[in-house]
């Protein structure tokens, strides 16, 4: 016994290795061995999980945002996909509110680039940024380490913290999209514009601003320019919580909002306009408040991407990227209401 290697509990995700016998050349060559055939996303995320700490847990009831694509073209999802994750040919975390077109677009990847899996996470951007800092997930109690090739968000401003991290170096847009109101069909307390979601009749599903993009970089300001945010967020910044009696801040807004608007737990909440055409795929009671373009923000909102600098899959990375700037690409998601980027935009650019 006293050549075996012990481990000692250090954190719930760390160990202590201690050898008894010093002596052992030949177990100490064959740690070394081990720890040389880590894959550098493993080992780059057990060091950001030293860094950072705290491990963002994925949400609960968020299952369908956690995809496995096998080279078969089989789907599996929530755990038994976080488990398959670190088998992928290419990981992908991309910004939740594109979830409902994902099949087609990594369908459409796989019949371009056979033999390529991929893991996909689908959720706010946010928060998929804390995972990347963090070097993994919590689900269900147990940690998954690991991160993605490929992040994107629906802000520049997340990119380029990765870029001070060091962990991203370039980026393109790749399509864009406009901020809607969702109601219940046929709007039954008219509402018509920004200002009606602070009414005492009105009771308010909205996208939380600690990691849902589509808040922190637009609806707020959206808000504050109204004069209204403080009315709807009451001095609250948090998730899953009510900030005032008539207004709900959610985790993930595109999964929760059409499913209060249904229970009638809420009468209105801004999403994407992409948001609104899938609901209404899958026979949901909404209609939607068109708004103009200086609540919209159609001419602002741009969704940018790019791969981590410590990637494990370069060249499934690039042909991926390559393929969001085909015809077959930008299609997949045109499919599903999103805008096409121009070709000036799909060109890679440094993060400056």
């Amino acid at each position: 016994m006293n050549r075996l290697v012990q481990t000692l509990p250090r954190t719930r995700s760390d160990v202590v290795l201690t050898i008894r016998n010093p002596g052992s050349k030949s177990l100490v060559v064959a740690l070394l061995g081990l720890l040389a055939l880590m894959s550098e996303p493993v080992r780059t995320a057990v060091a950001q999980r030293e860094a950072v700490g705290t491990i963002p847990v994925i949400p609960v009831g968020k299952e369908n945002d956690v995809k496995f694509y096998a080279v078969d073209g089989s789907v599996t999802k929530g755990r038994t996909a976080l488990e398959l994750m670190p088998k992928s040919d290419l990981v992908l975390w991309l910004a939740g509110n594109q979830f409902f077109a994902m099949d087609e677009v990594i369908s459409a990847f796989q019949r371009k680039r056979a033999g390529i899996s991929v893991g996909l996470i689908t959720l706010p951007p946010g928060l998929l940024l804390q995972a990347i800092k963090a070097g993994g997930w919590t689900y269900d109690g147990k940690e998954y380490p690991g991160g993605p090739d490929i992040y994107a968000s629906v802000n520049l401003g997340h990119l380029k913290e990765l870029k001070k991290s060091n962990l991203m170096s370039s980026f393109m847009v790749y399509m864009h999209n406009e901020l809607q109101i969702m109601v219940a069909k046929g709007n039954p307390k008219k509402v018509l514009g920004i200002k009606d979601l602070v009414r005492v009749d009105v009771r308010t599903s909205m996208p939380n601003p600690v990691n849902e993009g589509i808040m922190q970089f637009y609806a707020r300001k959206v808000l504050e320019r109204h004069g209204i945010w403080q009315q709807i967020a009451a001095g609250k910044e948090c998730v899953s919580c009510d900030t005032t009696a008539t207004n709900w801040f959610t985790a993930v807004h595109h999964r929760e909002t059409p499913e209060r608007i249904k229970a009638n737990v809420s009468d209105a909440g801004i999403v994407w306009k992409t948001e609104v055409l899938e609901a209404l795929r899958a026979g949901a009671d909404i209609d939607a408040v068109e708004l103009p373009e200086q609540d919209s923000l159609r001419n602002e909102v741009s969704y940018v991407i790019g791969a981590l600098n410590n990637s494990g899959h370069r060249q499934a990375s690039e042909a991926f990227l390559g393929f969001l700037r085909s015809l077959e690409g930008q299609g997949a998601y045109a499919k599903f209401g999103f805008v096409k980027a121009s070709g000036d935009e799909l060109v890679l650019k440094p993060i400056e």
